[in-house]
């Protein structure tokens, strides 16, 4: 089960935040210091993969990715695999890339709600729910059209608003 995902810069900021099992948000805090201090001290030559049982309890794992100021962390029990993980952090990226043209920070802070969706089609509970870039690039236009769509409906002409106030 995947217990948590975060999208930090380069600078120990959190621009996304997941967690799939209740933490208080102190905790949260103490967690992304905590992940920061581990990620900034690692050597560029040794590999993505961190123990964190001292933050997450036992058996739990760390993968970890750097795209442009972006660290991607996914943290994990056993039954998830170490590279299927770092896979599914790929197609993360790539679905971004493809929603966002050329992904950056700013498109994360200023898009939150469709990056949530973006993560909530690909993960739901912590389980894996689909690794196609492709089929989540689709769901989320869909998800957009019908929020528009919604949105649409739900204007009402001046004429309609006026004569209710009478």
């Amino acid at each position: 089960m995947i217990r948590a995902v975060i999208v930090m810069n380069d600078q120990g900021k959190p621009r996304l935040l997941k967690f799939y099992q209740y933490q208080p948000v102190e905790k949260q805090h103490e967690i992304i210091r905590t992940i920061y201090g581990v990620l900034c001290s690692r050597a560029d030559n040794v590999s993505n993969f961190v123990n964190v049982e001292s933050i997450f309890g036992p058996d739990a794992r760390l993968v970890y990715k750097t795209f442009a100021t972006l660290y991607f962390v996914f943290v994990f029990d056993p039954a998830e695999n170490e590279l299927a993980i770092l896979d599914l952090m790929q197609v993360f990226v790539e679905t971004l890339d493809k929603c966002f043209s050329n992904v950056c920070e700013l498109d994360i802070v200023f898009n939150f709600n469709k990056v949530h969706t973006i993560l909530d089609e690909i993960i739901v509970g912590g389980q894996v729910l689909e690794t196609s870039s492709s089929e989540v690039v689709k769901a989320v236009n869909e998800i957009s059209r019908l929020e528009k769509t919604s949105n649409s409906i739900m204007r009402v002409p001046k004429s309609i608003s006026a004569w209710q106030g009478r």
